[in-house]
């Protein structure tokens, strides 16, 4: 179950990684605008980020497999439909459909299983190579996404389809049937109404500060409307019998801390990674699977995840392994800051090497502290918060070094060194965001002074450490 459930985060990867390879081949291929094009990508953003939060709630109440089954079948037809896409409109649908998909389907695999492995190591393990193969899916699909692009830019489509295809298969015949959910009071439709509208239109809002300030009008309508629904949100599940969000449950200190550390360490990633990937091909003319080969040495995190990270949460907690990521990941960012016209490969290398251990040692105790302590009933809706996170942070990585790219690019001749200038000035961006992780991070560090983290503390663990029963996979009460 764990190999199926850890295919499916891998699938998710390896998706939009082979598509942000593509995206200049189904551009010429297909003459679309600049615009479109930009909303081929876009588009899943806006569909996974608005609908996260959502798709975990509706995992604890309407049932974690059902709508892990369902969603991946989504998936699989509306990948398909991609590949058959002859006009800009029915890629941007395909892409927006599919990010609703994942946004269904990631926090029910991800709920699976932390209501499948009691709390304590083995659930630590378990979400630590959730986590690894996520990070690997997206490396691999870098290099990937440039060899089928060769093929012709379709078969990024249609991968997905054949992997989703085994995926559903293997799913049907190893994830156990769950008994009903029990639900007290019907579907809270006006807060997931509610919640749905003001993240798609605050994701709306994050994309377009890609375009700087032209459409600056539709930028800040959409932000206003997004920030009104919140309080009106918040009111709705105040009254509500049966309500979507338990409210106490964002008074968990840790976890919100989790969450926003998740927002800004994808987010930085998102955005170095973007970057990265202009400077390779616009400024130093390397090609897509030259650029993909390069940055394959991110994807070590894939490897150090299950295998390095579990040993130091173990013997240091989650916080302080969260606060090591941060460390490396500002001293990553922050060499690469004056980076040069003619850099070689070995001067990037260390970036690159250091971006991968960073990630493997901040994304999975993320993921585990984002989900500690939580009860089973809610483990979906702590899931969905937490990939919410992941992917704003996702587009406002990107929207921001684009946004300051922009602003430093303009009036300038185009030149090589006007270019590199407005590189460098967009790299500032995924530096500050790493050094405000580490600062919310310490600060949690500092509140638990003293006193000894429950990943290296549970029951279930103490029990095991003593010579007891070591906790293994237990079945959904």
């Amino acid at each position: 179950m764990l190999l199926v459930l850890c295919g499916t985060i891998f699938l998710e990867g390896i998706d939009v990684a082979m598509l942000a390879v593509a995206v200049p081949s189904i551009r010429s291929d297909l003459d679309l605008s600049t615009g479109t094009a930009a909303w081929v990508m876009s588009a899943y953003v806006l569909g996974y980020a608005g609908f996260t939060l959502l798709g975990g709630r509706a995992a604890d109440l309407l049932g974690r497999r059902r709508m892990f089954l369902v969603w991946l079948t989504v998936f699989l037809l509306f990948s398909g439909l991609g590949g058959f896409a002859t006009e800009g409109w029915t890629l941007v649908v395909a892409r927006f459909v599919t990010g609703v998909a994942s946004a269904f389907m990631t926090p029910a695999a991800m709920s699976l299983i932390t209501t499948s492995y009691a709390e304590g190591p083995q659930r630590n393990k378990a979400l630590l190579i959730f986590a690894g193969t996520a990070a690997g899916g997206f490396s691999l699909g870098l290099v990937i996404g440039g060899l089928l692009t060769q093929l012709g830019w379709r078969w990024v489509f249609f991968a997905p389809v054949l992997l989703a295809a085994l995926l559903l298969i293997a799913a049907l015949r190893t994830v156990p049937v769950e008994p009903r959910p029990v639900r007290t009071g019907g579907f809270d439709l006006p807060g997931a109404a509610a919640a749905a509208g003001a993240m798609l239109l605050l994701t709306y809002g994050i994309v377009r500060l890609e375009h700087g300030l032209d459409g600056g009008l539709w930028t800040a309508g959409a932000f206003a409307a997004g920030l009104v629904l919140i309080p009106l949100f918040v009111a709705i599940e105040r009254r509500a019998s049966a309500p979507l969000v338990r409210l106490s449950m964002l008074r968990r200190a840790a976890m919100i801390r989790a969450d926003l550390g998740a927002l800004l360490f994808v987010g930085s990633f998102f955005g170095f990674q973007f970057v990265m990937t202009l400077y390779l091909q616009e400024l130093r003319g390397w090609s897509s699977l030259q650029t993909a080969l390069a940055l394959v040495v991110m994807g070590s995190d894939a490897v150090l995840a299950p295998t390095l990270t579990p040993r130091l949460v173990d013997r240091y907690g989650n916080t302080k392994v969260i606060l090591g990521g941060f460390v490396l990941a500002i001293a990553s960012y922050g060499l690469f800051l004056p980076v040069g016209l003619d850099w070689s490969y070995a001067a990037m290398f260390p970036t690159l090497l250091l971006t991968g251990l960073a990630f493997a040692l901040a994304y999975g105790p993320l993921s585990i502290a984002a989900t500690d302590g939580v009860p089973d009933s809610e483990q979906g809706l702590a899931g969905g918060l937490l990939h919410t996170s992941t992917q704003f942070g996702s587009a406002v990585g990107i929207s921001a070094v684009t946004a300051v790219y922009g602003i430093v690019s303009a009036g300038t001749d185009g030149s090589a060194g006007a270019t590199l200038t407005a590189f460098r000035a967009a790299l500032v961006v995924p530096v500050v965001m790493v050094v405000l992780g580490a600062l919310i991070t310490a600060l949690g560090l500092r509140r638990r002074n003293g006193k000894r983290p429950p990943s290296a503390g549970s029951p279930q663990e103490l029990g095991a450490r003593s010579g007891g029963v070591a906790p293994g996979a237990v079945p959904v009460p």
